[in-house]
């Protein structure tokens, strides 16, 4: 459908935000089976050590590059210019556009007190959306018999759109399991539900654009996020680097 571009361990596609945000909504509109992954360089590193996850990511409809590394990194190895497209923006954009086609809106994952305040929020600014439902799965494994009561609640509602929000990897897991079972777009945001709520603040303008949001998450929460981007990002530079030598001495 459109062309993709090998980052390390990924596929991602080379699409723009306006490409990507109207090809959801056709497939929404039509209650097609399809998944949407937003790759940043966790999600990289990730894939790059688990061949299973790997597969979960790079078989979805669409892998678009959330983190801006990503998205310099296919200007580095291809000499491509990619859209920054993140799951911070495209959910407030999917929302809208769900308001104007009054579609129908499942919200799966994160927890009770944020669920509640987002579907707030969406009933202020985005009027014409149709809140389907709403759950807050517990963070235990779930058994198959609640997981089918789940994925019949949600196809029973009619839903156009599922925004899950899960966390990486466990989303992504998750998503690639149940696509073919749910007859609508899931799309894997994970911590833009609580941004888009009104609970987290998002960094600065400037910060998006120098490709520093990771480091505003990290003052937010240095203790759990320090480990992750310190390993990760390491790891993704020396990949990333490795990976341009390679090909400009092939």
């Amino acid at each position: 459908m459109f062309e993709k571009i090998r980052v390390i361990s990924l596929d991602i596609d080379h699409v723009s935000f306006r490409q990507s945000l109207e090809q959801v909504m056709q497939w929404a509109l039509n209650r097609t089976p399809a998944y949407v992954c937003f790759a940043n360089v966790h999600m990289t590193i990730e894939a790059h050590e688990d061949a299973g996850f790997r597969q979960n990511v790079n078989h979805a409809n669409l892998v678009l590059a959330d983190g801006k590394p990503l998205a310099v990194a296919g200007k580095l190895l291809y000499g491509k210019k990619q859209e920054r497209i993140a799951g911070m923006d495209f959910m407030p954009a999917v929302l809208e556009k769900a308001s104007q086609h009054k579609a129908k809106v499942f919200l799966y994952g994160s927890t009770r007190q944020v669920l509640d305040a987002l579907e707030q929020k969406i009933r202020t600014d985005y009027p014409g959306v149709m809140l389907a439902g709403a759950i807050s799965p517990p963070f235990r494994t779930l058994p198959s018999e609640e997981l089918a009561d789940h994925i019949n609640l949600i196809n029973n509602s009619g839903a156009n759109l599922v925004l899950v929000s899960l966390g990486c990897p466990k989303q992504e897991k998750w998503m690639s399991a149940n696509s073919h079972r749910i007859n609508a777009v899931l799309l894997g945001v994970g911590g833009a539900f609580a941004v888009t709520a009104g609970l987290q603040k998002r960094s600065p303008v400037w910060m998006q654009k120098a490709g520093l949001e990771w480091l505003h998450r990290l003052m937010q929460e240095p203790k759990r996020l320090f480990k992750r981007y310190f390993v990760t990002n390491t790891r993704f530079i020396f990949l990333l680097t490795k990976e341009i030598i390679k090909r400009r001495f092939a």
